[in-house]
């Protein structure tokens, strides 16, 4: 009996283990933000992965000709690599995130790799944009311990999602489009994809294509979109 509550018991710990690394929302490893209020029809854009010339500059056309705020958490390597796009988001006053230098999975990596990742992607982007970082998305939302001390040395908020569409697939824009309206809900944080992590000029034009069809959609239904930064501790 004992060895059976035991075992019962080691299951249990491996599988909070398992839920804290792999869920993107999990508070185990520390506060991960991923929805904003409930009791207001608030919507939160998010893109991740660029900048990237397939689509960060059509996604920024679109959010200023329908006034929506945004925020992208980006990759350090596609910061260098694409400066001009990095700071035409600064210009356009959407909030930055760090979103890692290179987009590797960070929940096998110990503290040191961990904090250089950060700390390069937070220099580059402060130099490049003139901008400082105050929020970070951890890559697939996969983390450990060390991510959030990490994070916490550089003064950032840990974000995660209410929901992603999958739109890295590229399903087609009336697909993705599609896939958001079906789940909206007050206070969501939409995770959509302006770049590729492992692909600095991976194709994402079918997530700028859906971009102004989701925006009518969410307002149509009564919602408004808002500043990821209202969300701030």
């Amino acid at each position: 009996m004992g060895l059976m509550i035991s075992a019962g018991l080691s299951m249990l710990g491996i599988g909070a283990l398992a839920q804290a690394t792999f869920h993107p929302n999990s508070s185990i490893f520390g506060r991960s933000i991923s929805r904003g209020p409930k009791t207001k029809k608030g919507l939160y854009l998010t893109f991740d992965d660029g900048p990237s010339p397939s689509a960060t500059d059509r996604i920024l056309r679109v959010l200023d000709g329908c006034q929506v705020p945004a925020a992208f958490f980006m990759v350090g390597e596609n910061v260098e690599r694409f400066p001009t796009l990095a700071r035409e988001v600064a210009a356009a006053n959407h909030e930055i995130g760090n979103h890692t230098l290179r987009h590797q999975k960070l929940h096998l990596k110990g503290f040191r790799f961990i904090k250089l990742e950060l700390q390069r992607t937070h220099e580059i982007i402060g130099a490049v944009t003139a901008r400082r970082p105050r929020v970070f998305r951890a890559p697939h939302g996969y983390r450990n311990p060390f991510v959030t001390r990490a994070a916490r040395q550089l003064g950032y908020a840990v974000f995660g999602w209410t929901f992603g569409v999958w739109d890295t697939d590229r399903p087609g824009s009336q697909e993705i489009r599609r896939r958001v309206r079906g789940r909206l809900k007050p206070g969501a944080i939409i995770l959509l994809h302006d770049g590729d992590g492992t692909n600095p000029h991976g194709d994402r034009r079918q997530t700028a294509d859906a971009l102004p069809g989701i925006i009518d959609d969410a307002r149509e239904a009564g919602y408004t979109f808002r500043p990821l930064a209202e969300l701030l501790p």
